[in-house]
């Protein structure tokens, strides 16, 4: 059974920092492109940043500088440190699995920024 489990979501002030966190099971992970997306309210699930298998790792625009997405194939977990955080990244954040027909979804979780 494949698990994506996400954890470190929360509430911090604009200009703050937050890391979250997705450990992952049932799959072989590191033949795995890992993901971060975004889904805040009223609006459309968005990709955040993703890192393929070879450790390449691409962002939105809308987040480069200021986050970083990070895996550890050892431990089968990916990471999102977010810092000079905004209230407009106040969303459910999910990770996300993905190979070649194969596509598995964390439960989400959520981060709130507020002044």
């Amino acid at each position: 059974q494949v698990q994506l489990v996400e954890s470190g979501g929360g509430l911090v002030q604009p200009g703050g920092s937050l890391r979250v966190s997705c450990a992952a099971s049932g799959i072989t992970f590191k033949i795995y492109t890992m993901a971060w997306y975004r889904q805040g309210y009223g609006k459309e699930r968005e990709l955040v940043a993703r890192m393929d298998s070879g450790g390449t790792a691409n962002y939105a625009d809308f987040v480069k500088g200021r986050f970083t997405i990070s895996r550890d194939n050892a431990k089968n977990t990916v990471g999102l440190q977010m810092n000079s955080l905004k209230p407009e990244d106040t969303a459910i954040y999910y990770c996300n699995a993905y190979y070649p027909n194969r596509d598995f979804w964390g439960q989400g979780i959520q981060v709130t920024v507020f002044s």
